[in-house]
């Protein structure tokens, strides 16, 4: 084979140019390859602007068409749409429109109804700026052996984990976790341990309840981590009349249950008292504990390994006045683990925590974000805080409290500013829940050119 050295030499610049070009756009593909800080570790992070903001909407009557939907607002500020709404997609009837989450590989983002029992696939990947229904799970209780109400569906490997909020024997609070393929199949259900069956996990305090709510991992840990809240028969009451039903505010979970995360295997039983909700853990790589609030008795607990590598709970500090029930909701943990931004619903406040010391939360900052808060979603960055607004169809608050919202505010480490805000109602929307953030960097959708083709032109 005869070779031109000449030529070889000629184009040897372009070629080296090409290849570190190559290199850096898939490395950009992988590292800025998730997402909100309340993510599965199996993901991949959005660490620098998110582009959009996935809002899962709950239907209202009398506003819009009335329907459940996944509404996307155009969050980047060199957009000519910044702070718009860019796309809805409506999936039918209102099926309480709660939690969503992506798969591992973040191409699909899977959204579940707490009355209805459905679960709704979107594509994200094929157009993140306009996502497509793809399939819609109907067969949940019948194929989980009577799990009811789907509620955080979370990634892991190949898989979603989904935690039940109830069952369909007596509409109460045991229930268990849901596993499925990516592509939507049913694995197995892993049933909460409760005092009548422990399934092989030690009880430590007074409560086996067999709850649900919550589920996050610490894989360095095999460590896998379920809250409880409380069942159908309670959530889709009416707030002001399940409150002052003694017997239905007994029905509230009590457990944070520690399990083998390889094994699915429920471990240990923690008492945490007063409904513990989101579960977030921390980030650093030596960082081994996790965060709840507890929504009636308005404490932060901490979830931590001791010395022994025993898993504990202990209530490590106070929000606002537990005695006037500000009802703790969402949180979430800065990447850097040293803030801890909790939502309390009543009031519609946002408060912040510096955790540097896990052990010793200290507030420092309280502000008013509407006359109800409940989800709160930071960026990886620290830079940017969304809230929505909506907690349950029959839980939000009534008249002109019942404000319905996508707010943005920008955190420069002393103070929240307000960057824009949507009234959902006002544009037809219905009820803010959750969010989830998109980016076309995920998809290495800001280039023009695929590595391949550049690689071509510059070896020409």
């Amino acid at each position: 084979m005869n070779i031109d050295t000449a030529k070889i030499a000629f184009k040897w610049p372009q070629f080296l140019r090409a290849c570190a070009l190559t290199s850096a756009l898939f490395m950009t593909a992988g590292a800025t390859s998730a997402d909100e800080t309340c993510q599965s570790p199996y993901m991949a992070k959005i660490v620098g602007q998110e582009d959009f903001v996935y809002v899962w909407t709950l239907g209202m009557e009398g506003v819009g068409d009335e329907q459940d939907k996944l509404v996307t607002v155009d969050v980047n500020p060199n957009s000519k749409n910044y702070g718009k709404v860019v796309n809805t997609l409506s999936v039918g009837g209102r099926n309480e429109a709660h939690h969503s989450g992506f798969t591992d590989d973040r191409k699909y983002l899977w959204a579940g109804g707490l009355d209805t029992n459905k679960i709704f696939i979107f594509d994200v990947h094929s157009d993140p700026a306009k996502p497509k229904l793809t399939k819609v799970i109907d067969d949940f209780v019948s194929k989980s052996g009577g799990v009811v109400g789907p509620h955080t569906t979370y990634a892991l490997p190949g898989r979603m984990m989904i935690t039940g909020l109830s069952n369909n024997k007596d509409h109460g609070g045991r229930t268990g976790l849901v596993e499925y393929s990516n592509s939507g199949d049913y694995i197995a259900t892993h049933w909460t341990p409760t005092d009548s069956d422990l399934r092989g996990a030690v009880k430590t305090g007074k409560y086996a309840d067999g709850y649900g709510y919550d589920v996050r991992v610490l894989p360095r840990r095999n460590a896998m981590f379920s809250s409880s809240f409380t069942g159908w028969s309670n959530y889709m009451m009416d707030f002001g009349k399940m409150l002052n039903d003694p017997e239905a505010m007994k029905r509230f979970g009590n457990t944070v249950v520690q399990w083998d995360l390889h094994a699915r295997q429920p471990k240990k039983v923690l008492d945490v008292p007063g409904a513990p909700l989101e579960i977030r853990c921390a980030w650093g790589a030596n960082h081994n504990y996790c965060f709840t609030t507890t929504a009636l008795t308005s404490k932060i607990w901490l979830i931590y390994e001791d010395q022994q590598g025993q898993w504990q709970a202990k209530d490590v500090a106070d929000i606002g006045d537990p005695s006037k029930i500000p009802l703790p909701v969402d949180i979430s943990i800065q990447s850097d683990d040293n803030m801890l931004w909790v939502n309390t619903f009543m009031d519609g406040k946002t408060r912040a925590f510096d955790i540097s010391d896990p052990f010793n939360p200290k507030q420092v900052l309280e502000q008013k974000i509407g006359a109800q808060v409940n989800m709160v979603s930071s960026s990886w960055d620290g830079k940017r805080l969304y809230y929505t607004s909506s907690l349950l169809a029959n839980w939000d608050k009534k008249g002109e409290d019942n404000e319905q919202y996508l707010k943005l505010f920008s955190w420069d480490g002393q103070k929240l500013t307000e960057q824009f805000s949507i009234d959902f109602i006002k544009e037809k929307l219905g009820r803010a829940h959750q969010m989830r953030f998109g980016a076309y960097s995920l998809y290495a959708r800001q280039q023009t050119d695929k590595p391949l083709d550049l690689l071509a032109k510059l070896s020409r």
